[in-house]
C-alpha cells in the first residue's frame, strides 16, 4: 500500500527533503491554491460526533462514507471518552448542534499494550507526575461499553438516547458493533 510517506527516505528511515512539517505545509499550500470556500458553517450536516481513536490507519471519512461538513471527529490515543472528550461532546451538542454519538475502537490498539505503569515510568523520567490516566485496557469491547455508559451518564450532554460503539477491524475495513449491555 503506497501512503504519502512514501517520499525519499535515507537510512534509518529517515525523510531526506526536509522535515514532515515541511512536507505538510508544502501540501498546504497546493491545496490553498486551488481551495475556495465551501460555504459551510461548523454544525455538521448529518448531527453527528464520533469519537475515534487517533490511530493513523483509520480513515473515518472513507470508512464511513463521510464528505467534508457532514460530522465532528474528536480523536484521541484509544478512542477513550475523557473529561476532554466529553467537553468537546457537550460543545458539539450543545453548541453546534449534534445528537446523535458514535463511538469507535478498534483492534490491535496500542492501548492494549500499555498499563497505568507508563504514567510511573514518564514520572521516574521526568519528575513529575501525568495528570492524566493512560486509559489502557485489555478488552476492546468492555472499553467500547464503558465509553458508552460514560457518554449516556454525562450530566452534560443532552442527547444520550441515540449513543453507539464499535470495533474497527484494521485488517477488514468491518465494523462490529458492541452490545452495550
Amino acid at each position: 500500500m503506497t501512503t504519502s510517506a512514501s517520499v525519499p527516505v535515507g537510512p534509518e528511515g529517515a525523510i531526506t527533503d526536509g522535515t514532515v512539517t515541511d512536507r505538510l505545509v508544502e501540501a498546504n499550500e497546493r491545496y490553498a491554491a486551488a481551495f475556495s470556500d465551501p460555504g459551510m458553517d461548523a454544525r455538521p450536516v448529518l448531527h453527528v460526533a464520533i469519537v475515534a481513536c487517533m490511530d493513523a490507519r483509520l480513515d473515518l471519512h472513507a470508512a464511513l462514507g463521510l464528505e467534508l461538513g457532514d460530522c465532528h471527529t474528536i480523536r484521541n490515543a484509544g478512542g477513550v471518552v475523557t473529561d476532554d472528550v466529553i467537553r468537546s461532546l457537550t460543545i458539539s451538542q450543545r453548541a453546534l448542534g449534534t445528537r446523535s454519538i458514535v463511538l469507535i475502537h478498534h483492534t490491535g490498539c496500542g492501548l492494549e499494550t500499555l498499563t497505568e505503569e507508563f504514567r510511573h515510568e514518564l514520572e521516574m523520567e521526568v519528575g513529575q507526575r501525568p495528570a492524566w490516566a493512560v486509559e489502557a485496557f485489555r478488552d476492546v469491547d468492555q472499553d467500547v461499553r464503558q465509553s458508552m455508559q460514560r457518554v449516556r451518564t454525562s450530566p452534560f450532554l443532552v442527547h444520550t438516547d441515540d449513543v453507539r460503539g464499535f470495533v474497527f477491524d484494521v485488517k477488514t475495513g468491518l465494523l462490529r458493533e458492541i452490545d452495550p449491555s
